[in-house]
């Protein structure tokens, strides 16, 4: 099955991401919000990623304006009813994503295929808001931040997701120009697994003045090669998500590298969520990082 057209869920940071990717890939796109307002944000993330691009010589009007013709936005769950795939990209609630999982189960064909973006939560914990027919047909999309940029998508599966749904988001991941990986149905996935402890001790080490903020960024950069470093990075990610990680993990293990240090809760309490507030352990100019903030 080649998928020709996806629903998605959510137009935030991850959602219009997923949107921009699947519009220029050639796919009819039907991007679902809550209001107008959210709706109108998402949509003008993407049209501006397009209008750089021209700007920047990189494409031409006329591939930005197909472009623009695949990306279509509704407030409406029944515009997504004869999609191929829908992607939930919502925050991070379980309750939020079951009502969302049981107004898709309503309105979509039998056919569709139903992924969630989550990068913490399990997968299956979606089932209870599913017909059982459609169990087969469900599993994760993890796609990572920024999306246009990140060449790597997980592929979650859970015991009831069907091997022909697993071939066709695997066609769907490359059709994106992207690269699957299968990771397991167990909170944190393979990426978040090994990236969160290592973030987490990162803040720690911040916390206990191991050394600065901006000196902690450019030892793991310079001396592992990592693009960017660790504390750059969460800020990069949002600190309220990485904080909804940790506790998810945490719970899921008990083990103590998962939990949260008490400077991410201060930072998160304060409103310095990174990027997106313009403030977090760096304060920020739009997608520009300026000098470290006091702690």
């Amino acid at each position: 099955m080649d998928i020709q057209s996806i629903g998605i869920v959510g137009c935030g940071l991850m959602g219009s991401g997923i949107a921009q990717c699947a519009a220029e890939a050639g796919c009819q796109v039907f991007v679902k919000e809550a209001d107008e307002a959210l709706l109108a944000k998402g949509l003008a993330r993407v049209h501006g990623a397009w209008d750089r691009a021209v700007a920047k010589g990189k494409i031409q009007e006329d591939q930005r304006n197909e472009w623009r013709r695949n990306l279509h936005g509704t407030l409406a769950f029944a515009t997504l009813a004869d999609c191929d795939l829908v992607v939930e990209a919502i925050p991070e609630r379980l309750d939020l994503k079951l009502q969302t999982f049981a107004e898709l189960d309503r309105v979509l064909g039998a056919s569709a295929l139903l992924c969630t973006n989550t990068s913490s939560l399990s997968v299956a914990q979606l089932s209870p808001a599913l017909a059982p027919h459609r169990l087969s047909r469900l599993a994760g999309l993890h796609f990572f931040n920024p999306v246009p940029a990140m060449p790597l998508v997980e592929i979650i599966r859970t015991l009831a997701t069907g091997e022909d749904t697993l071939a066709t988001l695997r066609g769907f991941v490359q059709k994106l120009g992207k690269t699957a990986v299968m990771a397991p149905d167990a909170p944190g996935f393979v990426v978040n697994r090994l990236l969160v402890p290592y973030l987490l001790d990162a803040m720690r080490c911040a916390e206990q003045r191991l050394a600065t903020v901006e000196d902690l960024d450019t030892a793991m950069k310079l001396g592992c090669g990592h693009p960017m470093g660790p504390l750059h990075l969460s800020d990069f990610i949002g600190l309220d998500t990485m904080q909804s990680v940790a506790e998810v993990l945490f719970d899921a293990f008990g083990e103590p590298r998962f939990k949260a240090p008490a400077l991410l809760r201060q930072l998160v309490a304060a409103g310095r969520l990174g990027r997106k507030t313009g403030s977090g352990f760096y304060r920020w100019e739009g997608e520009k990082r300026m000098e470290a903030l006091p702690l």
